[in-house]
């Protein structure tokens, strides 16, 4: 008892000294997870991060107990459930998470496991003799004989996704040597620095994100265009689009104001405003005669006084 006492002060000690340290936990999922991939995990993590397992009461306990001097960490308490275990780093989560996730392993289909995802058997030669038909049958897997052995015809899902796998499945799947399962650590949710967030958060690119504020500032200067309510993202089109009104106010009437004034006159005087262009049209004319007739005499220069059959 005086051990279990010991181990349990210790553990605690260890939990508050690492949330101390580290301002980023990443709760994971164990489930199926051998000892030797947590020693890859632990390996591929050194530096980076530590991993600390615990029983959840113990953790539950411990967490009470840091909760007075950080309440943030009472967000935790709602996810300390089944087989998890913590992550514990400061560095960058986009890394973290790709570490955490790169160890896994092909397993075989038990009876009775929940399926992670959809399993297929695909269409090609089994190599099993014809006396097994009647198991594919069974199934519901279209089959032909083709040269003394069984070839399933067609593509077919054996397992949806989140079912219990059958036995019969099983055994089909271990037949055909068909290891349709990868295991491995698998991430429930991120702790940072106070929040706590799903880790798909950490897929957001930089672009991603400047585009949705882009669109966001976007959205919030179009409403505030239509409704008249002043905002920092619209003041500047407001601020443009009432000096466009006070300056077509200008133009109607005599009330004349120094940013109007050229526009005014330009509107009174067009021809004084328009006498440069024909001198530069008038050049265009002369400039492409001269430049037909410098062709012309290359040409006669070419011919050199040959007709074209001499």
């Amino acid at each position: 008892m005086g051990a279990t006492r010991e181990k349990k002060v210790e553990y605690f000690a260890k939990l508050r000294a690492l949330f101390e340290e580290y301002k980023s936990v990443f709760i994971v999922g164990v489930d199926n997870v051998s000892s030797q991939q947590m020693h890859e995990v632990r390996k591929s993590l050194r530096g980076d991060g530590v991993v600390l397992m615990g029983k959840n009461t113990m953790v539950r306990r411990a967490l009470r107990g840091l909760i007075n001097d950080n309440p943030d960490l009472d967000k935790l308490n709602h996810f300390i459930r089944g087989n998890i275990g913590f992550v514990f780093t400061n560095s960058d989560l986009p890394t973290i998470k790709d570490l955490i996730l790169a160890n896994k392993v092909a397993a075989p289909a038990r009876a009775g496991a929940v399926a992670p995802a959809d399993v297929w058997v695909p269409a090609g030669n089994t190599g099993m003799e014809p006396g097994k038909t009647s198991f594919f049958q069974a199934l519901g897997v279209p089959t032909k004989i083709q040269r003394g052995t069984i070839e399933i015809t067609t593509d077919v899902k054996v397992v949806e996704k989140d079912t219990k796998v059958g036995s019969s499945e099983a055994t089909l799947l271990n037949m055909l040597n068909i290891s349709p399962f990868t295991y491995g650590l698998t991430i429930v949710q991120v702790y940072d620095n106070g929040q706590v967030f799903p880790s798909t958060i950490l897929d957001i690119t930089d672009e991603e994100l400047l585009g949705h504020f882009t669109a966001a500032i976007s959205t919030i200067t179009q409403i505030s265009l239509a409704s008249g309510y002043p905002t920092v993202a619209a003041v500047s089109h407001q601020i443009i689009n009432n000096y466009k009104n006070i300056l077509a106010l200008s133009v109607a009437t005599d009330y004349t104001f120094e940013g109007s004034e050229q526009i005014k006159d330009r509107i009174a005087n067009p021809e004084a405003y328009a006498s440069a262009a024909p001198a530069a049209s008038s050049s265009a004319p002369e400039a492409a005669t001269e430049a037909a007739a410098e062709e012309e005499e290359e040409e006669s220069d070419e011919d050199m006084g040959f007709d074209l059959f001499g």
